[in-house]
């Protein structure tokens, strides 16, 4: 698959970036998981519905997991892994497929508020969600948040296809900040392939249609967005009137993408650009999301953009440890980029240097019977009468020489190493989100970089 992830000349790694390990304890070799762990407690953990104030500028909101006792939601719907993987599976094909129709391409090194996260799902895939509050009523929202999404949307009356959802849909005739862009606004041309023509009113009309084929469609407008005790004015957004293979009780999605209709360019003015989050690892518990994050204290990797896929933020892996040693694989492996993306849920590796990673891995795991394959996985072990297992460190190794050593709960899923092979050497690879829990994951989208800081949620 051609990549737009392509190697950049070597001068645009010669930078400042310093030999730095993010872990999640002293031993390099193995670690002790706990499997009570990888399941969620019926009491929640972490603050609900409550945002910690930034004293630095920044805005930070909780993040939860769409499912569970933290989650807003009332109705939880409880999934099933396979369900959730079936999902996964599509989204990471659809994002794979973006980049090879751009082909080619250039890509670059690109040259403050917090909100709770909690872990949920849209589309049985993006599992991560918070609470805001859009218009002059301050009508409350669930949304989901995507990294690889660009465009914002909600609900809104008068709505002649919507799912059913947790709060209220939101009433544009109830808000006196409410606005639509016109067809001729310089916003509505903006949205390029996503814009949907004009209502009879001349209205902006927008589109969004997701990797499974599901879509919403709407009115393009502005309100009042409220992210804990901050507030963005004229914050630009999908009102959906439409929308068709929804299945979950979300209000709508937040675009945290890098195009120019996500909240975070939308807020560069106010926050700066940088923003990060924290996953947290079971539904059980909170994180969060910042918007104006500091910069400092994260283990730090180049970041790679592309002008023909903007929404993406790409980095380069260059090696991967398994039980503190690196394995042989040559770095041509990795040319062809890799994407962090919040919604997928497991991370997609080229095909050799998963072999690499499995073989390794079941090495290291000779004290436990291994069990069938749970498609998609083929790494899979037999946990039976264990209260907690043993298992060897796995890192992954950045360009610039930044090494992320992954929390356990980062490795394992049911079971099986939470990992799955691209099929080719020549795929996109993707990080997913099982991987980057309990991290702060940082897009320091001006400095160029994406950081990592173990333990934060």
């Amino acid at each position: 698959m051609a990549s737009v992830l392509k190697l950049l000349p070597l001068l645009l790694f010669c930078s400042s970036y310093h030999y730095l390990i993010a872990h999640a304890g002293d031993d390099h070799s193995y670690k002790v998981l706990s499997l009570d762990s990888l399941k969620s407690d019926a009491v929640c953990s972490g603050p609900k519905g409550t945002y910690t104030p930034s004293s630095d500028g920044a805005s930070t909101v909780p993040l939860h997991h769409r499912h569970g006792p933290c989650s807003p939601l009332a109705t939880k719907k409880t999934l099933t892994l396979e369900e959730i993987l079936r999902g996964d599976k599509l989204r990471a094909s659809y994002i794979q497929r973006k980049f090879s129709k751009a082909g080619a391409g250039d890509v670059q090194q690109s040259d403050a508020a917090t909100v709770p996260t909690t872990l949920g799902t849209s589309l049985d895939t993006l599992e991560y969600l918070i609470t805001v509050k859009l218009g002059s009523q301050a009508a409350t929202q669930t949304m989901l948040i995507d990294t690889g999404s660009d465009v914002s949307w909600v609900q809104c009356k008068p709505c002649s296809q919507c799912h059913s959802q947790a709060d209220p849909l939101f009433n544009p005739s109830s808000s006196r900040t409410y606005s639509p862009f016109s067809c001729s606004s310089a916003t509505c041309t903006q949205l390029g392939q996503e814009g949907n023509g004009c209502s009879t009113s001349s209205q902006c009309q927008y589109i969004v249609t997701y990797g499974d084929g599901s879509s919403t469609t709407g009115t393009y407008s502005s309100d009042t967005l409220a992210l804990g005790s901050n507030t963005v004015r004229n914050f630009q957004f999908g009102c959906s009137q439409v929308e068709s293979g929804f299945n979950d009780q979300t209000d709508g999605l937040m675009g945290l993408g890098g195009g120019p209709q996500s909240l975070t360019s939308q807020t560069a003015g106010t926050f700066g650009t940088a923003f990060s989050y924290c996953l947290p690892a079971t539904s059980s518990s909170s994180g969060f999301l910042k918007l104006g994050a500091g910069t400092s204290g994260f283990v730090k990797t180049p970041m790679l953009r592309s002008s023909q896929v903007p929404t993406f933020y790409g980095v380069r892996i260059q090696a991967i440890r398994v039980g503190g040693k690196q394995l042989s694989i040559p770095a041509s492996v990795f040319s062809a980029g890799t994407v962090m993306d919040s919604g997928t849920v497991i991370t997609r590796l080229p095909q050799t240097a998963y072999s690499a990673l499995s073989s390794a891995f079941k090495a290291g795991m000779k004290q436990y019977p291994p069990a069938p394959p749970s498609d998609p996985f083929d790494t899979c072990f037999d946990f039976s009468g264990q209260s907690s297992v043993t298992i060897p460190t796995v890192a992954f190794v950045f360009s610039g020489g930044a090494v992320v050593n992954l929390d356990p709960n980062g490795i394992i899923l049911d079971s099986c190493l939470a990992f799955v092979s691209n099929g080719d050497d020549s795929s996109l690879g993707i990080i997913g989100n099982v991987q980057q829990r309990t991290f702060e994951v940082l897009y320091d989208v001006g400095g160029g970089a994406v950081g990592f800081k173990a333990g934060a949620c």
